[in-house]
């Protein structure tokens, strides 16, 4: 993509989703930037201005300050055709990431008790099984397969749905809508471009018509899953509007895959680089905690949030004025040398692992973390405990995506046990 920056060029990588398909081009740009240009302006055609911040301390501060910063529908880098674009078609995204203040309080407390520790813990039993069937769908594939599209991608799927409630045969529909609209900005899941208006609509149609029916029937027939709570969620006393709901639905239904998949995928190809860690873990699956903390450090699946200032302020010896925005690099600050030691090294033993910022801070603290943790940690031991001599059997392919993007493609070998 040709992006023209006025200021400094290299503010380039924080757009251009294909910067991000050559991490390590990517990565030695950032670092450099955490040194020179801790907190950088970047005006760039097509885009209103911003700034960067690239350093774990002023990632954390902006985020620990949710009276200062605030989420905004505009909770992602976007340029202005696009985004008047998509105003056109009559979008009207409005989620948690959407949301500040009371207003997001009030919305997260809906569903908020699902995400917690002891109900996640609950839930083992479940993830459990479907790591079982994901383990020997790679024993049956026969000793080689992309495991991010084989595996991966259908495994933490098939989680969040079972959550949800959602039956298994109805997981192509959600996989399709979620991928192709709202998980990636990878040529790749965009699809049939022909017709944009129809690709952006009728995306929208069709989730709200599935989610729709799903929260009538959960409100004539509630059930423990999640869908039974938002569909009848209530807001200071009243429910949930339709609006409101179908965005409920739609956040949880995309966040909790494509995130966690990309950590799956690009923490075991950052295992299958690095041979002693991946023989490591194999030996010792009790260091699985730890491992997935660094898995997740590592592969960085949100790229950025946006915050917009509430008043005048300051950041790391910047004046930001009120309205001024910043967007914050997580996959920056989560190689920050001040933080991490060795940051560009993978290690599942790493002490620090755990100052991972890659599920935010404070009032916007991810609500699927748990989740996504408790799947790595469920999966990585049964799979290593079926096969032997896992290995890259080809090139890995990260997708071109500048807001949440991770390993694509991952061909791997192995020998079933």
């Amino acid at each position: 993509m040709d992006i023209q920056v006025a200021t400094d060029p290299r503010g380039t990588i924080f757009i251009d989703p294909d910067a991000y398909t050559d991490p390590a081009a990517w990565h030695a740009t950032a670092a450099a930037l955490r040194a020179e240009s801790p907190v950088l302006r970047v005006e760039a055609e097509g885009f209103e201005p911003f700034y960067a911040v690239t350093r774990h301390a002023d990632v954390f501060e902006v985020s620990r300050r949710h009276d200062l910063w605030h989420n905004t529908q505009r909770s992602m880098l976007m340029d202005e055709f696009t985004w008047q674009f998509i105003l056109s078609l009559g979008i009207d995204p409005k989620t948690l990431i959407h949301m500040d203040g009371d207003e997001h309080r009030d919305h997260r407390a809906v569903a908020n008790d699902w995400f917690k520790p002891a109900a996640v813990r609950h839930r083992q039993q479940a993830i459990d099984a479907i790591a079982d069937e994901f383990t020997q769908k790679m024993v049956d594939l026969g000793g080689e397969c992309d495991f991010a599209q084989d595996v991966a991608v259908p495994y933490t799927l098939r989680v969040i749905m079972s959550i949800f409630g959602i039956p298994e045969p109805d997981e192509p529909i959600m996989l399709r809508l979620t991928q192709g609209i709202f998980g990636a900005a990878d040529p790749e899941y965009l699809g049939d471009l022909t017709d944009p208006m129809e690709l952006g609509t009728g995306a929208i149609n069709e989730f709200g018509d599935y989610f729709g029916a799903l929260a009538a029937d959960r409100r004539a027939n509630p059930t423990d899953d999640l869908a039974t709570v938002i569909a009848n969620g209530r807001v200071q006393g009243e429910p949930l509007n339709e609006h409101a709901e179908l965005w409920y639905f739609i956040i949880v239904a995309t966040a909790g895959h494509d995130t966690t998949s990309y950590a799956l995928s690009g923490g075991l190809e950052a295992l299958l680089r690095n041979p002693d860690q991946l023989a490591a873990l194999a030996a010792d699956p009790e260091l699985v905690t730890n491992a997935a903390e660094e898995m997740i450090r590592w592969a960085s699946p949100v790229r950025h949030f946006m915050r917009y200032a509430q008043q005048d302020t300051e950041l790391h010896g910047v004046d930001i004025a009120e309205g001024e925005r910043v967007l914050l690099s997580y996959w920056s600050a989560n190689r920050d040398e001040d933080v991490f030691v060795d940051p560009m090294r993978f290690d599942i033993t790493r002490p620090d692992a755990g100052e991972l910022i890659s599920f935010g801070v404070g009032a916007h603290y991810c609500l699927g973390s748990q989740f996504a943790r408790r799947e790595l940690r469920s999966f990585l031991p049964k799979l290593l405990a079926r096969v032997d001599d896992l290995q890259l059997a080809g090139d890995p392919q990260w997708t071109a995506a500048n807001f949440v993007g991770g390993v694509k493609h991952l061909p791997v070998s192995y020998r079933v046990r």
